[in-house]
């Protein structure tokens, strides 16, 4: 046994479980968890000399023991000072595993952990492509297998509820059986629900100048149960408000632009790199189309909701492709 104690960290409380899990199956190689394993809870009255007892305490009539210590954002910098000897010097065979939640984990404790430790981050990405690398993960390790079509057609039906993947892979293996490669006809009848998708997915798409593939998470937000045309409205109108508050303010760094706007560096990074590439005529055309939809959506003409927002939001696509393409051939003009 190499590692003697891992650190699980991440937002998701379904995905932190689903990844401690594998990390204990993993410290125990095939062992019964019955025998072998003991659960604490860090609750508020936990005594931390119970814990490190647990610790302390060798294996008996097995040869491997695996603390899981749940809630481990209850632990404070003190008790993780009195954790540090055991967790540097653990007996032979025990090995433990701290299990985000219940607050912030004290910074202690990652340094606590030893040269023997490990860290495993449960988060996932926001972007779009950190979700689709997550699913192609998540199959690689599962009993069946996603061809390139069936991880394209999962991410997008999940969004940003990626807990489901391994429920989905779990299932697929019972309904086809281990070693399947599985294709998006196969996988259609198992997805269920279509998880939430995140407004920067339509945003990002039309950055891009991807008229058809903004189109397609338009049509996943207002789907059965999505959002509603002048909630996608605003978030458009506030995306490029945003531009419009950058353009000629000054900003050159996204530190700057992250102050400028109020918010964090790496969506105020994609705004000023959309923003130096539209430059002002464009940055004030998509405005424009954006207030007259507005009004369209709400009522002012005759035309159907979800109709005024495809029209509006292959403009938008189309803008950016043709300030990219113009940028390609004159860089040195772009954004006048």
């Amino acid at each position: 046994m190499t590692t003697s104690a891992v650190l699980v960290k991440g937002a998701d409380p379904a995905l932190v479980a689903q990844v401690a899990h594998e990390a204990v199956a993993g410290l125990l190689e095939g062992r019964d968890p019955a025998t072998c394993v003991e659960e604490l809870a860090a609750a508020d009255d936990l005594d931390v000399a119970r814990l490190v007892d647990a610790l302390t305490t060798p294996p008996f009539l097995v040869d491997r023991r695996v603390v899981v210590v749940r809630d481990a954002g209850r632990l404070t910098t003190a008790d993780v000072e009195r954790l540090a000897p055991v967790l540097a010097d653990p007996p032979e065979g025990v090995a433990v595993v701290f299990v985000a939640g219940g607050g912030t984990l004290p910074p202690a404790l990652h340094r606590a952990l030893g040269p023997k430790g490990e860290v495993l981050d449960a988060s996932v990405g926001a972007s779009l492509r950190d979700r689709r690398t997550f699913v192609t993960q998540r199959s690689k390790a599962s009993e069946v297998r996603l061809d390139a079509a069936a991880v394209e057609r999962l991410t997008d039906q999940v969004g940003e509820d990626v807990a489901r993947v391994d429920r989905v892979l779990d299932t697929l293996a019972a309904a086809y059986g281990p070693g399947t490669t599985i294709t998006v006809d196969q996988l259609e009848p198992f997805l269920g629900a279509t998880g939430a998708v995140p407004d920067w997915d339509l945003t990002d798409a039309i950055t891009a100048g991807d008229a058809p593939g903004s189109l397609g998470v338009l049509h996943r937000l207002v789907g059965p149960g999505g959002r509603a045309a002048p909630v996608i409205v605003s978030v458009l109108q506030r995306h490029y408000l945003r531009l419009l508050r950058l353009d000629g303010a000054g900003a050159r760094t996204k530190e700057a632009a992250a102050s400028l706007l109020s918010i964090s560096a790496y969506p105020a990074q994609k705004a000023l790199a959309a923003a130096t590439v539209l430059g002002s005529a464009r940055i004030r055309q998509a405005v424009s189309w954006i207030a007259a939809a507005d009004g369209d959506v709400k009522g002012m003409t005759g035309l159907e909701p979800t109709t005024v927002l495809e029209v509006l939001v292959a403009r938008l696509a189309r803008l950016h492709r043709a300030a990219g393409r113009a940028r390609e051939v004159s860089p040195g003009r772009a954004g006048r």
